[in-house]
């Protein structure tokens, strides 16, 4: 059995976030979570924005491109990544301000898997919200043999250290002392 040195019966715990503070220009984070992008993914995100595009959604269609199969929609590639990201970088945000030079190099397809990565740069305080500052990020995504399929700044009104709705701050338990037991059968 692994050991990770909680007690069984203790919280779990996980941080809450980056503050604004605790960003630098030249951060890399290297997002841990890849997600192999089914048919059902890209279909279910393409008619769920109203995208009826056949190169995103019909087979026979796709089969006639020079892809000769269904390209995943861009928009839910970005969707991928930016959640991809939540966890290093916008778990204490106050607003996304946007996306910006948003670029497509090469296809993804039904059955790669996603991977990201993001490179802090630029932080500066926010002149318009002195509880945050402002974070820009070049975020990459890239399929499992390392081509690109996406890259995109996006722009973060990030919480400074003491600010922001109450708790925002704490450790956030992940599993009770109850749910513990539980799992541990007793």
């Amino acid at each position: 059995m692994c050991s990770d040195n909680v007690p069984p019966t203790q919280p779990s715990a996980i941080p809450a976030g980056r503050s604004f503070e605790d960003f630098s220009v030249g951060d890399v984070f290297v997002h841990p979570l890849g997600r192999t992008i089914t048919q059902a993914d890209n279909i279910w995100s393409s008619l769920i924005a109203q995208n009826q595009g056949p190169l995103h959604i019909n087979a026979h269609y796709s089969a006639g491109t020079a892809w000769g199969r269904p390209l995943v929609d861009s928009t839910f590639t970005l969707a991928v990544i930016t959640g991809q990201s939540v966890g290093d970088l916008s778990l204490r945000i106050k607003a996304n301000l946007g996306w910006d030079r948003v670029r497509c190099p090469n296809p993804l397809f039904e059955g790669d898997t996603l991977y990201s990565r993001s490179e802090v740069l630029q932080v500066r305080p926010s002149a318009s919200h002195p509880d945050a500052g402002i974070v820009r990020v070049r975020t990459m995504g890239y399929r499992q043999d390392g081509t690109v399929v996406m890259t995109c700044e996006r722009t973060l009104l990030v919480f400074k250290r003491g600010c922001g709705p109450a708790g925002a701050e704490a450790v956030q338990p992940v599993i009770d002392e109850r749910t513990a037991r539980a799992i541990e059968g007793q």
